[in-house]
């Protein structure tokens, strides 16, 4: 496995940020000094040679070794690799569109968990609604891989109270029993929320406002020498992903990792100081999740056979080597 720690850096953040593994539960609760030295580790190549704009990701609970994702317009399709990035098939969602599919998430379903495909992109902020769909994890054929076509539990449109918003981060928070759409052209970004039995049931409804997300550390000239026309864009969110108390929050140039207090609810401990990794080494992840037992995050990019990191504590890995 290779690792990049010369990718990382470790430095105290004042803004927004992306969900925590549990490996950081406690060390949030000290100086960032004193964390122990993260560095992001490639697991894998995203072997399918149809995802070429990858902007979600997702860790299954349901089958070990599995991570669903999907591309950002095109089939309404939602693909399945392994943890080195290897093709295990895909399905496609019912009566679905992909207009701007920007990223997914997790949340409890009737019977079992359910995946959330958000249709929430806006690049000129036009749109007068946007759309999640709500479906099943599939079983896999006799031969390991996922095909066919699936139908959807509920798909709803929404709208935003504040008018149309370009939104690439999605969220389930279990506190609060909702979904958590952050915004991204905003300065500072905004929260919205979704409570569960709307999602579930209703077929439109408006979002609320939950509040700002300030203190993202704004570009510098280091940022400007490496991302060029890029640079305005570094401290936007680009995904999110929560796992119990833990939240990480993806930039193009940085990983910030929250920690919730049992006294807070999300929108709070959003606020609140994170610690802020540097990496991985592409200019342009907009994809993160969990994985199932909180333990690690996933992360990768957008381009084909685009490289699948993964970040532990130290060097205690618990990921199995790449395969050349």
């Amino acid at each position: 496995m290779n690792s990049v720690p010369a990718s990382t850096r470790r430095r105290r953040a004042t803004g927004p940020l992306l969900l925590l593994p549990l490996w950081l539960a406690s060390a949030c609760q000290q100086p960032v000094s004193e964390l122990s030295d993260p560095a992001f580790e490639r697991s894998g190549t995203v072997r399918s040679g149809e995802l070429d704009e990858i902007s979600g990701l997702q860790a299954s609970h349901r089958y070990e070794d599995l991570l669903w994702t999907h591309n950002d317009d095109g089939a309404p399709r939602v693909y399945a690799m392994d943890h080195q990035g290897r093709d295990r098939g895909y399905f496609d969602l019912a009566d679905a569109v992909n207009v701007d599919w920007e990223d997914m998430t997790r949340m409890p379903g009737p019977e079992q968990d359910i995946l959330v495909l958000a249709d929430i992109g806006d690049n000129h902020q036009r749109r007068s609604r946007i759309w999640l769909y709500l479906v099943e994890e599939p079983e896999p054929g006799a031969n390991g891989r996922f095909e066919g076509v699936q139908p959807v539990l509920n798909w709803i449109s929404l709208r935003y109270p504040d008018g149309p918003r370009d939104a690439e981060s999605i969220a389930w928070d279990p506190q609060a029993q909702q979904l958590l759409i952050l915004s991204k052209r905003d300065n500072p970004p905004r929260l919205y929320g979704l409570d569960r039995a709307t999602a579930l049931s209703a077929r439109e409804a408006d979002l609320r406002f939950l509040g700002e997300i300030t203190g993202l550390r704004p570009p510098t000239e280091e940022d400007r020498d490496r991302f060029g026309e890029r640079t305005d864009w570094v401290s936007q969110p680009t995904a999110l992903s929560i796992e119990g108390d833990q939240a990480a929050l993806l930039t193009y140039r940085s990983l910030y990792l929250f920690q919730r207090q049992s006294d807070q609810d999300w929108p709070t401990a959003l606020n609140g100081t994170p610690a802020e990794i540097l990496g991985p080494a592409s200019v342009q992840e907009e994809a993160i999740s969990y994985s199932a037992d909180g333990s690690r995050l996933w992360v990768t990019s957008e381009g084909l056979r685009a490289p699948l990191h993964a970040i532990a504590s130290g060097a205690e890995s618990v990921l199995d080597p790449a395969e050349p």
